[in-house]
Parts: C-alpha cells; sequence; structure tokens
C-alpha cells in the first residue's frame, strides 16, 4: 500500500532534511562545487535535463556539471524553492520545486528561465539523496476548448486523414 502524506510546511524531521537537501542542491551549484553538487545524488541517479537529455549516475552528474560550472554556468546561482513534498513510502518521497539559474550579468530571473523540478529523494545510510531529477521550463498553455478553433482544425485534419487512410489507424470507442 502507498503512503500517501502531503507535507509542506517543514513540521516533520523528514521535511526538515528533504529541505536541507533541496538547498545543498542550490548552493553546491552556486558554489560551483561538482564534487558537492554530485554528493547529493545516489550512485545510480537519473538527470533529466530542461532540453530532455538524461544522465545517469552520480559520477556523469557530477562530470557534466563540473564542465558546465567551469564554462558556461561559470559564476551562476541556482535559485529555487519546494513547493510540495509528497511521501510515497516514509523513505521515498517526491519533491516539487521551482529554481532557474541567475547568471552572473542578471540581478533578476526572466520568466522564461522559469524550471520546475520533479525530483525522487530517498533516505540511504548517507542520508537523504537525490535519485532522480527532471527539469522541465515553465510554459504554460491552455487546453483549448474542444469548440476552439484549435480544436475544429485538429477534427478536420483528422477527419481529412482518415478518409485518406493515412496517419494513425482509428480506433473504436
Amino acid at each position: 500500500m502507498i503512503t500517501k502524506q502531503h507535507k509542506s510546511d517543514g513540521r516533520t524531521a523528514s521535511d526538515s532534511h528533504i529541505r536541507d537537501l533541496f538547498q545543498r542542491f542550490m548552493q553546491t551549484w552556486t558554489d560551483g562545487d561538482a564534487e558537492a553538487f554530485g554528493a547529493c545524488f545516489t550512485e545510480d541517479s537519473d538527470y533529466v535535463s530542461y532540453d530532455g537529455t538524461r544522465a545517469v549516475g552520480r559520477a556523469e552528474h557530477q562530470a557534466n556539471h563540473d564542465k558546465l560550472f567551469r564554462g558556461v554556468l561559470t559564476g551562476s546561482a541556482l535559485v529555487g524553492e519546494i513547493e510540495d513534498i509528497r511521501y510515497v513510502t516514509p523513505d521515498v518521497a517526491i519533491v516539487y520545486g521551482t529554481a532557474s539559474v541567475l547568471m552572473p550579468w542578471r540581478s533578476t530571473l526572466p520568466k522564461r528561465r522559469l524550471s520546475r523540478q520533479t525530483v525522487v529523494v530517498v533516505n540511504t545510510q548517507d542520508g537523504w539523496r537525490i535519485s532522480a531529477i527532471h527539469n522541465g521550463r515553465v510554459r504554460p498553455v491552455t487546453v483549448p476548448a474542444p469548440d476552439s478553433m484549435p480544436s475544429r482544425m485538429s477534427q478536420a485534419m483528422t477527419r481529412i486523414a482518415r478518409r485518406l487512410g493515412l496517419g494513425r489507424a482509428a480506433t473504436s470507442p
């Protein structure tokens, strides 16, 4: 059975440790310390970047970020906050956060740089560590109503494609 607890107010000891991990994650980035950054992760962790690339394992995260911290992200800061912590089990939680890279020549974050992280954290012998992180840009779009112009155009294209025998085969409802 999966235990679902929403704890986002920092009242539990685990919340405090998870919040500390998130802060350490951001601070090690800001410090440009790839080794300390890598220590935030489990050995077998996954990291999906905002552009969809995937890196596997602490060593790869550390190596990639070492290049970034010494290269294009030199002097940058990672700033953000936790939105919510949801426990799947007492030793596994999903953390939702928002963060963005603040480049050294900026004093404020451009909205287009804001990303949302879905982070799976696990309680290990060494404390809470990141097991998986998926980072995606915040680009809200509205869902078109079924009778809107984009929906009507899509429906018309679907009818045409089916008549011509193109595209994915239609399935019965």
